[in-house]
């Protein structure tokens, strides 16, 4: 008996080498960046990759580019259902994407606010854009440590700055912080 308590203990501490793979290989992704223990985005993710999802814990799958991009997996969303996860398909435009988008995904996040969600476009660059905003609005991150972690990844151009102002006006939060700069890129 003291043998198996061992092992549990052993087991519990010292995960095997697939999850530790497993957690690797998720940083491969494109532009992966984890937020929490239950939030992360990238960009477009290979098949292999999705399979990986299930044994990081994933549950759910919000994509928000147009699946016939240059990268995208046409048939994503049955891959995903197929691995046992929910998958939600937002499609967002670019260079033209609105308020409705972001709540879109906010109603979705918040429709199972527990479910350890990979949220993904193209890139990670609107992705990065709508997690910068959900983490300041719903989940409490200050601006300035949300907006550091969305420029690891990219600096907003002109389109997604004037947005993210826009939503944070919506909800009566100044994007000013000190260490703030909103210089746009390209």
């Amino acid at each position: 008996m003291a043998f198996y308590k061992n092992l549990i203990v052993i087991l519990a501490f010292c995960p095997p080498a697939s999850m530790v793979a497993g957690a690797a290989e998720l940083e491969e992704i494109r532009n992966y960046i984890e937020y929490s223990p239950t939030f992360a985005s990238a960009g477009q993710p290979t098949r292999e990759q999705l399979g990986l999802l299930p044994g990081a814990g994933f549950e759910r799958v919000i994509y928000i580019a147009f699946s016939n991009g240059r990268n995208a997996i046409p048939d994503e969303d049955a891959v995903v259902k197929e691995l046992g996860m929910d998958y939600v398909h937002i499609p967002v435009i670019w260079d033209a994407p609105t308020k409705a988008d972001f709540y879109a995904f906010v109603g979705a996040m918040q429709s199972e606010s527990e479910a350890k969600t990979l949220l993904h476009c193209a890139a990670n660059f609107r992705a990065s854009a709508f997690s910068f905003l959900y983490r300041v609005l719903h989940e409490g991150v200050p601006i300035a440590e949300a907006k550091a972690d969305m420029n690891k990844i990219w600096t907003p151009n002109q389109v997604w700055t004037d947005l993210i102002f826009e939503v944070l006006a919506d909800n009566d939060i100044s994007p000013d912080c000190q260490s703030c700069d909103w210089t746009v890129g390209e």
